[in-house]
């Protein structure tokens, strides 16, 4: 299907002019409608605050602020917008402890660069199509790390003696809540709607990102 991309902001986080312009300009031919940028995650963090962006798309290595930081301070800091907004993260490095270091981190899906459009495309569409519980514990809070089909979902912690405190329980409960009211705004301004299935129907022609 097609998606409503003009109803989606996106904001752009790297240091990296160049790279900072491609992406912009592939979020533009997507049909994304409003593509904020900002050149390191400090700048990145104060434009978050300030436009509130459905999706952000940031760099790993950047100063002072890199993407694994600016991603904790979307996520945990007091005066963060909306903690839930999806986070992909931009980065060289696709070792496995950098894939777990970045999950720690609350970011929602990880590219792997170099990448081409198609890739990112589908991490666009991933995040609406496929939006992660969110699970909150004594020493995470963000998307769950795992990827896999469940049945319907108690509340963002899972073990029992989690809910052993009616108002814990009360407080967590609306959390979930609030996250999902958030993937089903973005879901809805995508024009995704319950059982439509992925199509790219766009041609990057897969230009390559460097």
């Amino acid at each position: 299907m097609a998606y409503q991309m003009h109803k989606i902001s996106v904001l752009v986080v790297e240091d990296n002019l160049p790279m900072l312009e491609i992406t912009k300009s592939l979020l533009l031919t997507f049909g994304v409608g409003h593509v904020i940028t900002a050149q390191n995650g400090e700048i990145g963090y104060k434009r978050f605050c300030e436009t509130n962006p459905d999706i952000v798309i940031a760099d790993w290595m950047m100063r002072p602020v890199d993407g694994i930081s600016l991603t904790r301070m979307i996520r945990t800091d007091h005066r963060s917008p909306n903690p839930y907004v999806p986070v992909i993260l931009m980065t060289g490095f696709s070792e496995k402890r950098r894939v777990f270091q970045a999950r720690d981190a609350g970011v929602t899906e990880f590219l792997v660069k170099p990448f081409n459009a198609r890739d990112l495309y589908k991490r666009l569409v991933q995040v609406i199509e496929r939006p992660r519980q969110f699970v909150k514990a004594e020493d995470f809070f963000g998307p769950d790390r795992r990827r896999r089909s469940r049945g319907p979902y108690d509340g963002p912690m899972r073990r029992e003696t989690d809910f052993s405190n009616p108002l814990s329980r009360e407080a967590l409960m609306a959390q979930q809540e609030e996250a999902q009211k958030n993937l089903a705004r973005i879901r809805e301004q995508s024009g995704l709607k319950k059982g439509d299935k992925f199509e790219l129907n766009i041609n990057p022609n897969d230009i390559d990102m460097v």
